[in-house]
């Protein structure tokens, strides 16, 4: 795996999505789906709910830079 490959794969472990990935690293989002699809096929993994484990699991990600959980309307606290 590449460089931008890894960074990408922590990307998609701090909950970012195609967008938000591609204004940090200043590329469009048909590149960053380039390196998504990559990543995936590289490690073969499904889909991106797999690959963000798999950052955490390798210690790519820190309780830190964990996306916000957002309950659903009506969820009790």
């Amino acid at each position: 795996m590449t460089e931008r490959e890894g960074q990408v794969l922590r990307a998609i472990g701090q909950g970012r999505s195609n967008r938000e990935i591609a204004r940090e690293f200043e590329v469009s989002e048909t590149t960053v789906k380039s390196h998504v699809s990559r990543v995936l096929a590289k490690l073969e993994l499904r889909d991106r709910v797999q690959a963000a484990l798999l950052a955490w699991r390798l210690g790519l990600v820190t309780a830190r830079e964990a996306p916000e959980v957002v309950k659903p309307r009506g969820a009790s606290a």
